[in-house]
């Protein structure tokens, strides 16, 4: 395993959250997801129950809240401001939608060497980074319960029209409270107050639960093939083949043994997410989530509150449904120009004149790819190329779906990054 485990949070999200912060996600523009959007004033009428209030949604004029306060909403509210609550997407359905794809037995044949798995400790026993008491971290359970409980969350990412300046709000759909996670400094600020906003509102609860059954079973096997690629241990002669190796590792090696004592703090967001001393913010979990701001924007979703994995980083490595969940929320969140990996799996997004231009112009498994890693672009399925082992796993996983792709582009060849 390199220390550049996972390029994607070093290379595009750390960029992205520090050229305000301040911060940013960059969401596209309302134009572009307007069917998300709490502007979009049809999807809160077909949304709200027999019921519910019929209201016009508002446009969003900024926050009163401080960064880490809450406010318990009406239903009214709910209508208005978070286009209502759609009962298909609530946490009772995201179980109950995974079985629908995926069972445990296929999973677990898939994934046999996955970290914590019978086949793992015989392999690690007196291996350097052996644990007695190593919890099948990766399990099919795990999965479960991070799909279940991401499901009860929306985001809300505003934007200053022309700027990076942002406010990202978090709503619990259960206790109907949502937190102010994120503001950036000049977000209010005089040049840009008066500047419209554009909101997109993405709701977690509709991973792998849009779409034709078979385009549901195409994003789980994406979304489990890129973490497979991330988190393998396979080479080309191991025992089963190297595909039967995803899923193996949960640390980036050299911060865990020390070899890269980095803190991995960037200055520019260190106002708004502090290191704690002490703590180290190496790659953890299936995405090798990496940054103090990066540690803390996913505990601000996760859990309302930044300072629970700025405080306890290890947590990402040591709850294998803490771990899924941050990939589902990186999985589901567009950073402009890119959609998000899931718009791209279902069918919603639909590539731009500019993206053809850049050959981004085959909707599927290797766009994905561009949108986790723009460093993977115009790459074939060729001896030890990353796109090789990612399409390896796309392919296997589909196969065990009893899914034909013969059709679709699974590597990068042709393709440029996004925004060029």
């Amino acid at each position: 395993m390199s220390n550049r485990k996972y390029p994607l949070m070093k290379k595009v999200l750390r960029p992205v959250l520090t050229l305000a912060l301040g911060t940013s996600l960059l969401i596209a523009p309302l134009a572009a997801y307007g069917s998300n959007s709490a502007l979009h004033t049809s999807g809160a009428a077909a949304s709200a129950s027999a019921n519910s209030p019929i209201v016009t949604p508002v446009q969003y004029s900024g926050s009163s809240l401080a960064v880490g306060e809450n406010r318990l909403l009406s239903r009214i509210d709910m209508a208005r401001e978070w286009d209502d609550i759609d009962p298909d997407y609530l946490p009772d359905q995201a179980i109950v939608a995974v079985k629908a794809l995926l069972s445990k037995e296929d999973f677990e044949q898939l994934f046999p060497y996955r970290l914590g798995s019978k086949e793992w400790f015989k392999v690690a026993e007196g291996k350097e980074y052996y644990k007695a008491d190593q919890t099948d971290y990766f399990s099919y359970d795990n999965l479960l319960n991070a799909v279940a409980e991401v499901s009860n969350v929306k985001i809300k990412i505003s934007t200053r029209a022309g700027t990076s300046a942002q406010e990202i709000h978090r709503l619990d759909k259960e206790a109907k409270v949502e937190t102010l996670v994120l503001r950036s400094d000049d977000f209010n600020s005089a040049a840009n107050k008066l500047k419209p906003i554009d909101t997109v509102i993405v709701d977690c609860g509709t991973f792998l639960k849009e779409g034709f059954k078979k385009d549901r079973k195409r994003e789980l096997a994406a979304f489990l093939a890129n973490l497979s690629h991330e988190t393998g241990g396979g080479w080309a002669t191991a025992p089963g083949g190297p595909l039967k190796w995803g899923l193996f590792w949960n640390e980036n090696i050299a911060g865990r043994t020390g070899a890269n004592m980095d803190a991995f703090v960037d200055p520019a967001s260190a106002k708004l997410f502090p290191g704690t001393e002490g703590k180290r913010y190496y790659g953890r979990g299936p995405i090798m989530l990496s940054w103090n701001f990066n540690y803390g924007l996913f505990s601000s979703i996760i859990y309302g509150d930044k300072s629970v994995l700025l405080d306890h980083p290890e947590i990402v490595a040591q709850d294998g449904k803490v771990g899924y969940m941050t990939a589902i929320l990186f999985w589901m969140t567009p950073q402009a120009p890119k959609p998000s990996a899931h718009d791209v799996m279902v069918g919603r997004w639909k590539p731009s004149p500019e993206d053809k231009k850049l050959g981004l112009d085959s909707p599927g498994f290797g766009i994905t790819i561009m949108v986790l890693n723009g460093l993977e672009a115009n790459l074939g399925e060729t001896e030890g190329s990353p796109v090789q082992r990612r399409a390896g796993h796309y392919r296997d996983i589909m196969k065990q779906m009893g899914v034909d792709i013969k059709n679709e582009k699974v590597d990068t060849l042709d393709m440029k990054p996004f925004g060029g």
